[in-house]
């Protein structure tokens, strides 16, 4: 059988020679006529575009994204996304301009060549030298065009961007300039659950520069509506959130009146421990205004915080009785966490530095009695 592969005619045989040797045969050997091969390599993908060498590699890519014809742009598109994985590769391409020719390409017809593209405003959002161009060249403003593609990916894709330059202070400026947090808000109520959470991850660092804006678009009213929703993840990076608006002075009395207190006091008791510490950490930086107290007070706040802080695994222990030294601020607060001394003097020995000077400040607010003139006598 073997001799018979290899007899003068035999197909296989015409084709493997014609592969390597760039020829097709036909009849004997002795009597070969070379023509160009139609066969392509078993290895290439098709789809991609056939690299330049070495340094010549990303000039070629480059060439071929500014190529009129649409198949030729997809195939560099492949490539590129490919060739970005590796932070030397992502260097050269912000050098060489690609980054002009990917926004060019992001208000393109074709739904492949937007997908692919955003694929590679995310790739290089991954490098930090990735990250600075984007921020520099104005990628934000025109992602934001994209915020409403039909296309899913395209899309997820944008999002992706959005949440790994948020995360540079720049990136987070940039963001808000561009005036997208009104939008993002609006987002939240109609998009996929898996781009919701890249959402809240762009506003959880967005926010914790500016919140007015955020406020002004109702975002407390969705983030409030989220706090129940069915994804723990979205549960979580909602409450995640909360804190950071919680953190500036006019999210404290935002948040109160919006009445998300009694919400965040729900979630104390949920199933997932990272729920439990953003919402107890949210809790902890809104209710340190009166009217925040009050209306822990009011949903009943100190139980389940108390609960955290017995359980010695706990990941919100430290969140929880911060947030009950404010509780015992106010007489009615005091009284009842006077009968629970003990569950704080255990803090007292945990592992966690942070949580034993916490428990310390907790038992001195706790044990604190109003001065009198009569205990001078």
């Amino acid at each position: 059988k073997e001799r018979a592969l290899w007899q003068p005619g035999h197909a296989r045989a015409e084709a493997i020679l014609g592969y390597f040797w760039g020829e097709s045969f036909s009849g004997t050997f002795g009597m070969a006529t070379a023509r160009i091969s139609a066969y392509l390599p078993p290895d290439i993908d098709p789809t991609k575009a056939a690299l330049a060498f070495g340094r010549r590699a990303l000039p070629k890519l480059k060439e071929e994204l500014q190529c009129p014809e649409l198949l030729t742009q997809q195939r560099a598109l492949m490539a590129l996304c490919d060739l970005l994985h590796d932070p030397e590769k992502a260097y050269e391409a912000v050098a060489l301009g690609f980054l002009d020719s990917l926004k060019t390409l992001l208000v393109h017809q074709d739904q492949t060549v937007r997908q692919k593209t955003t694929e590679a405003l995310s790739v290089m959002a991954l490098h930090s030298v990735g990250r600075e161009g984007l921020i520099r060249s104005g990628v934000i403003s025109a992602l934001a065009g994209l915020l409403d593609d039909p296309v899913d990916i395209c899309r997820k894709n944008t999002h992706q961007v959005f949440n790994m330059l948020a995360k540079l202070p720049e990136g987070a400026g940039g963001v808000l300039r561009a005036g997208l947090i009104p939008p993002l808000v609006l987002k939240l109520k109609t998009e996929l659950d898996e781009i919701q959470e890249l959402i809240l991850d762009t506003l959880s660092n967005c926010l914790r520069v500016e919140v007015s804006e955020a406020l002004a678009a109702g975002a407390l009213t969705v983030l409030k509506e989220k706090l129940s929703h069915p994804s723990a993840a979205i549960r979580n990076k909602a409450a995640w959130v909360l804190l950071e608006i919680s953190s500036h002075a006019e999210g404290k009395v935002a948040v109160c009146e919006e009445g998300a207190i009694p919400a965040l006091v729900r979630l104390l008791e949920d199933t997932e421990p990272e729920v439990q510490v953003n919402s107890a950490g949210a809790l902890m930086f809104a209710i340190v205004t009166p009217q925040g107290r009050t209306s822990a007070m009011a949903a009943e706040a100190i139980p389940p915080l108390l609960a955290l802080v017995a359980e010695e695994t706990s990941k919100a222990r430290l969140n929880a009785i911060k947030a009950l030294t404010l509780l015992a601020e106010l007489p009615e607060g005091r009284s009842t966490l006077l009968e629970h001394r003990d569950t704080f003097q255990r803090c007292l020995h945990d592992p966690s530095e942070a949580v034993q000077r916490a428990a310390e400040i907790a038992i001195a607010v706790i044990d604190w009695k109003p001065f009198c003139s009569r205990d001078l006598s």
